[in-house]
């Protein structure tokens, strides 16, 4: 039975693994994202993390890709009862559209639900932050997005600290709506800017923690262990900084223990990201039902003191 876990202070309850969609228009076509999420609904799992800057990256992309797909499935299986549908905002589709103004927040929320084929979303969040605009000004567009009933819940990402605690501080001083989640990058690899500087903030404040390159773009999984392996790989530019003595000992102590747990590396990896102090659930993508079925088993992996140990010896800095 999997154990739900609430989204900071609302009533939105989540299961502890997050099906991310970057991969979505990308190196997964429609056909296979609507398999993926068919079978990871069908597992008992109900969040689904994307954003409308995916995947303008890939030439000839202009971003909203992975969106399109989500909501032609949600149109197509019914579910949309069943599914915590997260979103971003903020990052630059074009020079005209980007930031977190009010009058942008509302076109780019309507452009999303457009595209998600849906009245609403349930988490809506600040992709980056926006020092150009008043962090009232952005939170008052939330505000009235949530007293239409277009999005719940609001969340941000890779914010600095100072601007997270500011950020909070404004929702507190003008009764507007408050960050319930924050989204930073952390992995067994890239663990320090958040355990140091981020969830101190996250664990006082009660704010859910949804962790995104959980795998390290999938160099915890093993698959990636010299540089022939990611020659030929779309993923190469995010992979090759991890090919270091460090990372190989994470990979050499993530293996170990997979053999004991009699389980893959991958499985291992984001294990540990679930039962880290003060996060809710990680995000992971996969591109096929066999690797969704090794993020899932992650689930129901309880990995022991020694476990542990061997893993945090491997990845200390």
């Amino acid at each position: 039975m999997l154990e739900n876990r609430k989204l900071g202070a609302s009533e939105i309850k989540i299961a502890p693994l997050i099906l991310g969609t970057n991969v979505f228009g990308w190196t997964t076509d429609e056909a296979m994202a609507f398999k993926l999420l068919d079978y990871f609904t069908e597992q008992g799992f109900n969040a689904i993390d994307t954003a409308d800057v995916y995947s303008k990256w890939v030439d000839g992309h202009v971003g909203g890709e992975s969106e399109l797909a989500i909501g032609k499935w949600l149109k197509q299986c019914g579910k949309r009862d069943k599914v915590v549908l997260a979103t971003k905002l903020g990052a630059e589709l074009a020079p005209d559209k980007k930031g977190l103004s009010k009058k942008y927040i509302i076109s780019a929320a309507e452009a999303s639900l457009k595209r998600l084929n849906t009245d609403y979303i349930d988490l809506y969040q600040s992709h980056y932050d926006d020092s150009e605009t008043p962090i009232e000004e952005t939170l008052a567009a939330y505000d009235s997005l949530i007293k239409a009933g277009k999005i719940r819940i609001i969340g941000a990402s890779n914010f600095t600290p100072e601007r997270l605690e500011e950020s909070l501080q404004v929702s507190r001083d003008n009764n507007l709506p408050i960050y319930q989640t924050f989204q930073p990058e952390y992995n067994l690899y890239d663990r320090a800017d958040f355990e140091e500087n981020i969830r101190p903030i996250t664990s006082a404040n009660n704010l859910s923690v949804i962790s995104y390159f959980s795998l390290a773009s999938g160099f915890l999984t093993g698959k990636y262990r010299s540089l022939d392996d990611i020659k030929d790989s779309k993923r190469a530019g995010f992979v090759e900084k991890y090919f270091t003595d460090r990372g190989f000992n994470i990979l050499n102590a993530l293996d170990n223990v997979a053999a004991r747990h009699e389980t893959t590396a991958g499985s291992i990896a984001l294990a540990w990201v679930i039962q880290q102090p003060g996060i809710t659930a990680p995000i992971a993508s996969a591109t096929n039902i066999d690797q969704l079925a090794d993020l899932i088993k992650a689930t129901t992996i309880t990995l022991d003191h020694e476990d542990i140990t061997l893993l945090a010896t491997a990845s200390s800095l």
